[in-house]
């Protein structure tokens, strides 16, 4: 959902949703929750389950988990930034394909809001923070929330 596409009106206020947040770069996650949480109440729902998880690795098990719950919606934040090793490309790929196949199985949209990036400074763009450019945490919500809208 990335650009400068038009703004979505959603309606959350009768969805079980289920935030999933990885325990890596506080700072950054923090920000992407508050995006996620702000949107959600924009959208009419307050009630909400948050699930704090190790990293971005574990966010496919958490999702499944939460859709095995019956969640209507997940929202899926974190952030990988690039390292000297490989271990970027074998996470982001894991969690990646992990979150579709969880999608695809159960039928629950995830609002991908795991940021990849190749430094921190594009993280915090991307945060929602007051000095960011953009907001992927409130971007994951809807998308998730509009693909659950179309199954209602």
């Amino acid at each position: 959902m990335a650009g400068h596409g038009p703004k979505l009106v959603i309606d959350a206020s009768d969805l079980a949703v289920t935030i999933l947040v990885t325990s890596w770069h506080t700072e950054i996650t923090d920000a992407l929750l508050a995006g996620a949480e702000r949107a959600l109440k924009a959208a009419g729902n307050d009630v909400y389950t948050i699930v704090r998880v190790p990293g971005a690795f574990e966010l496919p098990l958490a999702a499944k988990w939460a859709a095995e719950d019956e969640a209507d919606a997940i929202i899926a934040l974190g952030v990988v930034i690039q390292g000297d090793t490989p271990h970027f490309d074998y996470v982001c790929d894991a969690a990646t394909q992990g979150l579709t196949q969880v999608q695809l199985e159960y039928g629950v949209p995830i609002g991908f809001g795991l940021l990849t990036v190749d430094n921190a400074q594009q993280a915090l763009d991307r945060a929602g923070l007051a000095s960011s450019k953009e907001d992927k945490g409130a971007e994951a919500v809807e998308a998730a929330i509009t693909m659950a809208r179309l199954r209602s």
